[in-house]
C-alpha cells in the first residue's frame, strides 16, 4: 500500500484537485490520502477522483478531511466514445457570474434570469453544461426562484456545476439543492472543451 500522502491544508481552489491530478499523471498510485480542510475541497476532490476511476472514502479529522483514494478502474474514464466526442464537438457551455442579468434594476434582471434558463432547452441537445459563480451560486440554493428551472435542466442531462469557494464565501455550501460543487479547474477545462461559451 502506499504511503504518499498530499497534505492540501489551507489550500484554496482549485490547488487540492490541481495536486491530486499532477500525483495521480506523474505516479499513478494505486493507493494515496489527501487531507483538506474544508467541505468545497473535500467535495472537490471526491468528484475529481471518482472521474478518474478512484474511489474515495472522506473522513473528518481536526481541522479537515482525510480522504482515502482507491483505484478501481483508472483507464475507465479517460476513454471518451465516438458519440461522446461528437457530444462534445457540438457542446455549449452556460457561463453565469450573476443571479440577474443586465444592469440598472435588479428585479427587472431576476425576471430575465428566470426566462432565460427556462428558455435555455431551446438550444436542444448542444446545451452540455451550466457553470455558475460568485453571485450566481445563490440560483442554485434552496430559496432559489428559479430553482425549478435549473432541476428541470438537470433532469433533461445538462451538467450544472457550482461553484465551491463562491458557496463557501457565501456562507451557503450545505444550502445548495441542485448541481455539483466545483473547482476551477473544472470551470477553466468546460470553458476549454466547449464548442461555444454563453455569457448572459
Amino acid at each position: 500500500m502506499s504511503n504518499t500522502e498530499l497534505n492540501c491544508l489551507s489550500l484554496s481552489c482549485p490547488q487540492p484537485v490541481i495536486q491530486c491530478k499532477n500525483l495521480i499523471e506523474q505516479e499513478a498510485p494505486s493507493v494515496f490520502t489527501v487531507l483538506v480542510d474544508n467541505d468545497a475541497a473535500k467535495d472537490n476532490v471526491v468528484r475529481f477522483l471518482s472521474s478518474k476511476g478512484y474511489s474515495a472514502k472522506s473522513d473528518q479529522i481536526e481541522g479537515g478531511w482525510r480522504i482515502l483514494a482507491t483505484a478501481s478502474n483508472v483507464e475507465a474514464c479517460e476513454v471518451l466514445t465516438d458519440d461522446e466526442l461528437a457530444s462534445v464537438d457540438s457542446s455549449i457551455c452556460v457561463f453565469i457570474s450573476s443571479a440577474t442579468i443586465g444592469r440598472g434594476d435588479d428585479e427587472l434582471g431576476a425576471k430575465l434570469m428566470k426566462n432565460f434558463l427556462a428558455t435555455l432547452p431551446e438550444l436542444g441537445k448542444s446545451l452540455w453544461r451550466i457553470v455558475m459563480v460568485n453571485g450566481a451560486v445563490t440560483l442554485a440554493t434552496k430559496d432559489s426562484h428559479v430553482l425549478e428551472e435549473l432541476k428541470a435542466l438537470e433532469a433533461a442531462g445538462v451538467d450544472l456545476l457550482v461553484c465551491g469557494t463562491c458557496l463557501e464565501h457565501f456562507s451557503m455550501l450545505d444550502k445548495k439543492a441542485v448541481g455539483e460543487t466545483t473547482n476551477m479547474l473544472d470551470i477553466v477545462t468546460s470553458m476549454q472543451v466547449a464548442a461555444k461559451v454563453i455569457r448572459p
